[in-house]
């Protein structure tokens, strides 16, 4: 179950946040993530809230304020390859939206298994 989370200066339209989304979920299903499992969550501050160095550590143009710091929160297990895989598709998704790639960063965050309770405090996995 990956968990998405979006961070984005304010204000950003709807169509640009369900962009984003809608692409990140695209990837995930490529990568053999279930269509119903979809947990994703925006979160939209102010300048002063968001701060990061525009071109850190080695980007071919500055990020500006369209800058998209996307976490997926998932279980542990996936290659390399698979998160290559769903990098590449993402991004080709996202600069056919027509942003620029250069200002989207992607964290995987790996949790293993028994960390997950999707409701009524039921560890299914431990």
């Amino acid at each position: 179950m990956p968990l998405v989370t979006i961070t984005v200066r304010k204000p950003k339209s709807a169509e640009f946040k369900a962009g984003v989304l809608d692409a990140v979920h695209a990837a995930l299903l490529s990568s053999g993530v279930p269509a119903t499992d979809k947990f994703q969550r925006v979160i939209e501050l102010d300048a002063e809230d968001f701060r990061y160095d525009p071109g850190y550590p080695d980007l071919k143009s500055a990020r500006t304020e369209n800058f998209v710091l996307i976490e997926i929160l998932w279980s542990v297990g996936r290659s390399v390859k698979v998160k290559r895989k769903l990098l590449e598709e993402l991004m080709a998704t996202l600069s056919g939206q027509g942003l620029n790639t250069e200002e989207v960063m992607v964290c995987f965050k790996e949790t293993s298994w028994e960390n997950w309770s999707f409701g009524g405090g039921r560890l299914i996995h431990a």
